[in-house]
């Protein structure tokens, strides 16, 4: 019948190691963009205040985090970035160890 006949074991298709390649891909470029957009908006500078019991004033600050929200934004998308490798690291350690199984 020929090399490519053999019952046990099917030919991966070239459609299918496109996303195979895309996706970790895809999880790299959006690490680095978190990475780009929290490093552009750090913070320079440190805030502090003082206590002023005469000012009759209440002080409120604009956050309680010590980082920007810019900063934060680009956090979460380097996690989604990592999210996104961790589960096509999970997929591919599943698929390859479920070949054995029958």
């Amino acid at each position: 019948m020929g090399e490519n006949a053999t019952p046990g074991k099917r030919q991966p298709s070239k459609r299918a190691k496109v996303p195979a390649a895309v996706v970790p891909l895809l999880g790299v470029v959006t690490m680095v963009v978190g990475c780009f957009v929290a490093w552009s908006n750090r913070n320079s500078y440190v805030g502090w205040f003082a206590y002023a019991p005469l000012s009759n004033e209440v002080f409120t600050a604009n956050g309680m985090a010590f980082i920007s929200p810019g900063t934060q934004i680009g956090l979460a998308i380097m996690v989604a970035g990592l999210l996104v490798l961790a589960f096509w690291a999970g997929y591919r350690v599943g698929r390859r160890g479920s070949s054995g199984w029958q």
